[in-house]
């Protein structure tokens, strides 16, 4: 049943990368998986870890970051072609998802010297810990640094609650996280081998990532080391809307303030 549940989220995470600029429902997405748009939703939440109406937004934001980076359509016909009716809500949420606004992003060729911590949850509750483990590498995996984040959902969107990036797999550390619940989500991407903006359904080389989580951490929380095993991202992965460090950097700085 597993197989089959996989199988139905696969072909309607298919459908929303060939039809993004369209306006899939959920009784859309419902109807290609086979399944009523109940269980749907909860199949779907159970595999992916968001909703699948977050997973289309993220899916038209992914696109919208190929197309500033490969074509010289405005900003206006881009929020147009991935399904958005107004450019204002584009740049609103394209900024407040990938970290930088619409045309920063081309300017920079997909890239940003800087991640900044969300510091706006530093107040939360009375007390913070550090979050340790291991990043673990994949059998297949090659050279590349790795950036680790941790953050409020199963997906890599915004400012990090916490974040580092190590020169490869291996021990890792994110300092005084507060309290709240909490996902470790890291990512590689070996020098030259793929593109700025993964396309999961393409031959191209996609990057390798890892998650773990939830992590709730209160008051009187004690935390084990959590581990983080990297593997091939696949296409119900919830696609990587945080625009990559620049690795050209001599040295990124990716805990800024």
């Amino acid at each position: 049943m597993a197989d089959v549940s996989e199988e139905a989220v696969e072909r309607v995470v298919r459908a929303m990368y060939e039809n993004f600029g369209e306006q899939l429902t959920i009784d859309d997405m419902a109807r290609t998986a086979l399944f009523s748009k109940f269980h749907f939703s909860r199949i779907f939440r159970q595999i992916t870890g968001i909703s699948p109406g977050r997973f289309l937004s993220a899916v038209r934001l992914q696109a919208a970051k190929r197309l500033l980076i490969s074509t010289s359509l405005t900003v206006a016909d881009i929020s147009n072609q991935v399904g958005y009716t107004s450019v204002g809500t584009f740049s609103s949420r394209f900024k407040s998802s990938v970290g930088v606004a619409p045309t920063l992003y081309r300017q920079n060729g997909g890239f940003r010297p800087l991640i900044p911590n969300d510091n706006r949850r530093n107040g939360w509750g009375s007390r913070s810990v550090p979050v340790r483990g291991e990043v673990l590498p994949s059998p297949d995996q090659a050279d590349g640094l790795v950036f680790v984040g941790l953050f409020p959902e199963p997906i890599p969107q915004g400012s990090p609650v916490r974040c580092t990036v190590l020169d490869g797999p291996g021990h890792y550390e994110l300092p005084n996280v507060p309290q709240g619940t909490w996902y470790v989500l890291a990512h590689s991407v070996a020098p030259g081998r793929g593109p700025v903006v993964p396309d999961p359904t393409a031959a191209d080389a996609v990057p390798w990532v890892g998650s773990s989580g939830p992590i709730a951490i209160g008051s009187r929380t004690e935390l084990d080391t959590v581990n983080v095993r990297l593997r091939p991202m696949r296409i119900i992965d919830p696609p990587l809307l945080l625009a990559l460090l620049d690795t050209g950097l001599d040295r990124v700085d990716a805990t800024g303030t």
